[in-house]
């Protein structure tokens, strides 16, 4: 095993019928302590950066995917608050509560939103109140996807359906040959044009929305190993979309881009992470399990640049925004870096706990949630 892994968390097991599904949560078989981070040396700004609102939602202590759509943003905390935000005013649209805690979300169209609970239950909300609720047939980690008025939904026994958004009535399920582990943190799922595209173990897959079949797969990373532990390369995380190209990370395996018009791989990269990833029509950037950052040339997946200033803190996945590079770390902050060098621009210390999800951009707003759930609207000056 990679001994710079972090130690394996409890594994908690399912069972369907007569096989076993085994998910795995987060992170890695070696009991080796991390080094601790360097202190970090003060920044003099070079970008200046506001806060022009903040709101608050109870803590945030699962895997929170925040949702953007348009100027709607769509936050959620553990105990089942889900709030809507309009990001160009900081001002709430509506906040309700699920009744239940919460294992998947926040997946929205910026009108309908949808979350998963620890109960195993789907339930889609418009309006500030809860439109339906269907009984999973399995855990979900990976967020919803709301899009052309369905819910599509991936389970951790692989099986992937769609639900009408109004009536929440399946509309088709489709079930692949499950892995004995899959991981407990969110995967890949988007649109892209007409295809849904899903990651199913260390491939990509294109897939027809109106039924669930297969259009196309593409391998980014192959299980390897002797045990399944070694074996498992789920995608994992945000993924960057340019065009019809789209790149996502294998879970401490590789990072790779593919063309979704035609399925096909253009390239894959070693690398050692399970968080997510972002990028332009230049480069993909993603943060390591060591903490070092670094951009991949999005023609050939060749490296642009790292920065190793970082290493060993726990970082979330980077999102790209005009000549920025902003992620989140375990001890607070919110690191603004160069696209072009990974040059320091401006460091941001938003309320002092760790921030909980990969920053997104709503407009001109960096919203930022923390885990002592407050979210912060950023803009640059």
């Amino acid at each position: 095993m990679n001994s710079s892994r972090r130690p394996m968390l409890p594994v908690s097991a399912l069972r369907f019928g007569a096989a076993a599904l085994v998910i795995a949560a987060l992170a890695a078989c070696s009991g080796t302590p991390k080094p601790k981070p360097a202190e970090l040396p003060p920044v003099q700004a070079v970008l200046g950066v506001r806060q022009a609102w903040s709101i608050r939602i109870p803590k945030v202590e699962f895997p929170l995917v925040t949702d953007v759509s348009g100027d709607m943003v769509t936050v959620a905390a553990s105990d089942g608050t889900v709030v809507m935000i309009d990001a160009r005013s900081g001002q709430e649209v509506w906040r309700v509560s699920v009744g239940a805690s919460l294992a998947a979300g926040v997946g929205s169209d910026g009108s309908m939103a949808a979350v998963v609970t620890t109960d195993n239950e789907l339930v889609a909300l418009q309006g500030g109140k809860v439109l339906w609720r269907q009984r999973l047939t399995a855990q979900t980690f990976t967020a919803p996807l709301v899009a052309g008025r369905r819910v599509f939904v991936q389970t951790a026994d692989r099986t992937l359906s769609a639900w009408d958004g109004q009536s929440g009535r399946r509309l088709w399920s489709q079930t692949r040959t499950a892995e004995n582990l899959v991981l407990k943190r969110p995967g890949v799922m988007l649109a892209v044009g007409d295809t849904l595209v899903v990651g199913v173990g260390g491939r990509l897959v294109g897939v027809n929305p109106a039924n669930g079949s297969s259009r196309w797969e593409s391998p980014i990373a192959a299980p390897r190993g002797t045990n399944d532990v070694e074996r498992l390369v789920d995608l994992t995380g945000s993924v960057s979309r340019v065009g019809d190209s789209v790149c996502a990370r294998a879970y401490y395996a590789s990072v790779g881009c593919v063309d979704t018009s035609r399925g096909t791989l253009l390239w894959t990269k070693p690398a050692s992470s399970a968080e997510g990833l972002s990028g332009d029509e230049r480069f993909v950037y993603g943060t390591e399990e060591n903490g070092t950052v670094v951009a991949w040339r999005r023609s050939d997946g060749e490296r642009a640049w790292q920065v190793d200033r970082f290493k060993y803190r726990t970082l979330t996945a980077p999102l790209a925004v005009g000549r920025s590079l902003i992620f989140g770390d375990s001890t607070g902050f919110v690191h603004v870096l160069s696209r072009e060098d990974g040059a320091t621009l401006n460091r941001l210390a938003p309320d002092g706990s760790a921030i909980a999800a990969r920053p997104v951009l709503s407009g001109n707003t960096v919203v930022v949630v923390t885990r002592n759930g407050n979210v912060f609207g950023y803009r640059p000056e």
